[in-house]
């Protein structure tokens, strides 16, 4: 075309040897929306009898290599085979932590009384994984606790091992820490085909107690650096940990450093302690799933590596699609009269706390999963950034838009709008910018991610800064697709 110059990134404008020069140009390769890449943090408590190095993030390549890594038997394992349930597909690293020096490890016991007058099985549950032991008539109280000891320490894949005396055995959880106080203890969870073998009496605490402090995890977090690690998944509950990943959070989802990550941890109570629990928090990037107390048999850390695997892989597919239905694989679900009823559940949500319920099937299944963010900073109630979906939403909104002009406008000159300028010249102006993000938003109304095109184009605004001629100021106001939750109808009949 006459009078086209065209801006070559790397043929030089005094090129005199002959010669065919041709260069690649990646600028317009890409069209429509570009993936996000996905990667998982597992902050995992280890053993000491682990071989990897504690606060040093490592990447996950099987179960078994992590199982060793983090020592067998350790809460951080039990999570890898959590998170590995859901799905195997996403990059996904390992953050071990080792225990407080200063920690107390929480203990448990189970008292045998009287003398089987039938032989038979005792089917005890240890956080969930049923430990059989078989019975006979010739056997007594105290050979039967040395029998389920020894049951016991034969899993090495369990949180606990285990001492008998006389008819007592004690239970000791291999962690130091108050996560140790959630592993729950019970027999014949399912009571139709499991019963203890008459004349045997057994008093087990409901979950073992006494474990106290939790190791810090702030010399961790120090080790991440700026790698973005789109879901998190944290087995401590504790108020000071989760301050410090509120606080890690906040930073990371900053302008000035756009790796941001959404975190996912457990915690188990009744619906006052849930509460209070969730009343001290009150962070956009933290999703905290509930357990009722005497509910679930699983740990609490186990749960939230099924969620965090859940929305990490789901919401890689589809961000604004809700999680409602999704089943929690392997997860066992509390009896009927343990269970959350729906007021509960209801309140619990109010306050921020994640719900599941429990399917015609039997499966534990994600209702909703919400953050803890209730309140803005005036203290009013805020449902801006209630939802799980819209911060991932807003994560990929955001990282589709910088790739975007990344890609459109690499070495690009800024000129004003009206700017006369040759074909092929590497200048935008403020209108291109407007033009390439209404092609962007109807890329995302294609994905489903946004709606209302006319009240972006009018909400729009692009402008150079009046102050730094180099930068353009721009104004994006997607109106972001909601998830359909509840159907409301009546029934006006006629006779």
């Amino acid at each position: 075309m006459p009078g086209a110059q065209i801006s070559f990134n790397q043929i030089p404008v005094n090129l005199l040897t002959p010669g065919q020069y041709v260069e690649f140009d990646n600028s317009k390769a890409i069209g429509g929306l570009v993936n996000m890449p996905q990667r998982i943090l597992l902050i995992a408590p280890m053993l000491a009898a682990g071989t990897d190095v504690a606060n040093v993030p490592f990447q996950m390549d099987n179960l078994a290599n992590a199982t060793t890594k983090l020592g067998r038997g350790s809460i951080g394992a039990a999570m890898v085979g959590a998170l590995l349930a859901v799905t195997d597909t996403i990059e996904t690293w390992v953050l071990p932590v080792a225990d407080s020096a200063g920690g107390v490890q929480a203990t448990g016991t189970i008292v045998v009384a009287g003398a089987p007058t039938e032989a038979g099985t005792l089917n005890l549950y240890v956080a969930g994984t049923r430990v059989q032991v078989a019975v006979a008539t010739t056997d007594t109280a105290t050979s039967v606790a040395t029998a389920i000891a020894a049951a016991i320490n034969a899993n090495g894949d369990l949180p606990v091992t285990a001492t008998s005396a006389t008819a007592t055995v004690t239970l000791t959880c291999r962690h130091k820490g108050t996560l140790g106080n959630d592993i729950d203890l019970r027999a014949n969870y399912y009571p139709l085909s499991e019963k203890t073998p008459a004349g045997l009496t057994l008093t087990i605490a409901a979950a073992l107690s006494g474990g106290t402090g939790d190791p810090a995890i702030s010399a961790a977090l120090a080790n991440i650096g700026a790698t973005q690690y789109n879901t998190l998944i944290m087995a401590y509950n504790d108020d000071a940990n989760l301050a410090l990943i509120e606080t890690e959070l906040d930073t990371r989802w900053g302008p000035l450093y756009q790796n941001d990550g959404h975190c996912h941890v457990g915690f188990r109570g009744t619906v006052g302690s849930i509460n209070t629990k969730l009343s001290t928090r009150n962070n956009p990037h933290v999703t905290l799933w509930t357990v009722e107390t005497g509910g679930e048999p699983q740990p609490i850390w186990e749960k939230a590596a099924l969620g965090g695997a859940i929305a990490a892989y789901y919401l890689a597919i589809d961000p604004a699609r809700p999680l409602q239905t999704l089943a929690m694989p392997g997860r066992l679900p509390a009896s009927m009269e343990k269970r959350f009823t729906r007021a509960e559940r209801n309140n619990i949500l109010s306050y921020g706390g994640a719900t599941t319920i429990v399917d015609a099937g039997g499966n534990v299944v994600v209702e909703r999963a919400v953050t803890t963010y209730v309140h803005n900073s005036g203290g009013f109630v805020d449902p801006s950034y209630r939802d799980i979906e819209t911060m991932y939403t807003l994560s990929l909104l955001r990282y589709q838009v910088r790739a975007r002009i990344a890609q459109k406008f690499p070495r690009y000159k800024l000129a004003n709008d009206g700017t006369q300028f040759a074909p092929g010249q590497a200048v935008v102006t403020p209108k291109i910018i407007k033009a390439e993000m209404i092609a962007l938003f109807r890329d995302w109304e294609d994905a489903g991610l946004v709606e209302d095109i006319d009240q972006f184009k009018a909400d729009l605004l692009v402008a150079r800064n009046s102050t730094d001629v180099n930068r353009v100021d721009v104004l994006l106001p997607p109106n972001i697709v909601n998830q359909f939750r509840v159907f409301a109808a009546q029934i006006q009949f006629r006779l």
